[in-house]
Formats: structure tokens, sequence, C-alpha cells
């Protein structure tokens, strides 16, 4: 469970299955994000989520939330005072 320098906390895989590092490689500075913007990223989460709720994967979906909610607050929230 590690990501580079640091080893992922149990908080961070137990809420969104990755590390905060993770998520902002691998979805807020991703070329989608940067071609399509942090909503249709946000979008494509939750589309994501209803995907996975179809086989019964609650956990994952519920993962999935956290990192479209994370994102909101880090990306959106902050950045609209």
């Amino acid at each position: 469970m590690s990501n580079g320098d640091r080893e992922m906390t149990n908080e961070e895989f137990l809420m969104f299955g990755m590390d905060e590092q993770s998520i902002r490689e691998q979805y807020i500075n991703s070329i989608t994000t940067q071609l399509s913007g942090i909503e249709m990223t946000i979008m494509s989460i939750l589309s994501d989520a209803q995907h996975v709720l179809e086989f019964g994967d609650k956990e994952r979906a519920r993962k999935y939330m956290n990192i479209a909610k994370y994102i909101i607050s880090e990306e959106l929230m902050d950045k609209r005072g």
C-alpha cells in the first residue's frame, strides 16, 4: 500500500481505495481533466460508481463516491471560497 515516498494510510484505503496523491495523479491532474474539465471528471467517477452498483459492488461504489466528494471539496469548493 505504498505510493512513492509514503505509505497509504488505512483511512485512505478504507475511504478511497487509494491514497490522496493517486487521486491527484489519476483524476485531478489527468489528461481527461485537462481537456474536459474537473466537472466532467467528477461525472465520470460517479458514472463508474453507478456501473459497479449494477454488479452489486457497493463497497467500490462507495469509494468512487468518496473520491468524487474529495475532488469536489478539494478542487471546486476551495477555489470558490
